[in-house]
């Protein structure tokens, strides 16, 4: 298996988590204690749009039993299985297709959102990194908790068995670098919940990420000219 630090993917950086899964083509860090990823790090490469996606939904059994989500979790919660490494963005092959549905990059996310806008910002990335200056599109994403609001939970819960928190927002944080070197960063913060505002109203300082989401984002970049504060001030389309 290939150590984590030496994927492309980490190239600018890999938080921590307490099971860093190292997939063929994306490396996610998982949360035990939220049973669900604490974040899904890729590099956005759609290169065969022929290819349908399979919908082949599973466990991901590499995580312990007490810790992973399964697919009863979702049945009659009213939540999709909401993929953090978008679907669309793994169709060079049906293996790479199929690794994205893996429940350990899933996340209960609500339906008008997750076909909504954070459907909307998926496809904004794609449209970004089919740029022809553009060389490599970075992301990263994952849930927020916002523990001065409610947060429901799914899943199975007689017996005491622990179930899933519902995450109250998601984060994305898209790292571009072109032909000439050049890095640009925007992040944003969507809430799980339908929206009819123009995606750049979600646009906010990468450092803002960090704090909510309790991660550290392209540490590797300490030095670069690159404003972490001032990240969202350019629209990406």
């Amino acid at each position: 298996m290939d150590l984590p630090y030496l994927r492309r993917e980490t190239r600018y950086g890999l938080p921590a988590a307490d099971q860093i899964m190292v997939n063929r083509h994306y490396v996610l860090g998982y949360s035990y204690y939220f049973r669900q990823a604490k974040w899904a790090l890729e590099i956005v490469d759609p290169d065969n749009p022929s290819l349908d996606r399979l919908d082949n939904f599973r466990p991901d059994y590499r995580i312990p039993e007490i810790f992973r989500a399964d697919l009863v979790d979702y049945v009659g919660s009213g939540y999709h299985r909401g993929h953090l490494v978008a679907s669309a963005n793994k169709i060079e092959t049906e293996l790479q297709n199929s690794e994205t549905f893996l429940l350990s990059n899933m996340s209960p996310q609500k339906p008008r959102f997750n076909s909504g806008k954070w459907k909307e910002l998926e496809t904004a990335i794609r449209k970004l990194d089919a740029k022809p200056k553009i060389m490599e599109t970075y992301v990263i994403c994952g849930p927020i908790f916002y523990f001065d609001q409610p947060v429901e939970t799914i899943g199975a819960n007689d017996q005491n068995e622990v179930t899933i928190p519902v995450p109250n927002a998601y984060f994305k944080s898209v790292l571009t670098e072109n032909s000439r070197g050049t890095l640009h960063m925007w992040s944003f913060v969507l809430p799980n919940k339908k929206s009819d505002q123009p995606i750049d109203t979600f646009l906010v300082p990468t450092t803002l990420v960090e704090k909510i989401a309790g991660i550290k984002l392209w540490e590797r970049l300490v030095g670069k000219k690159i404003d972490r504060e001032k990240s969202k001030v350019r629209k990406i389309w």
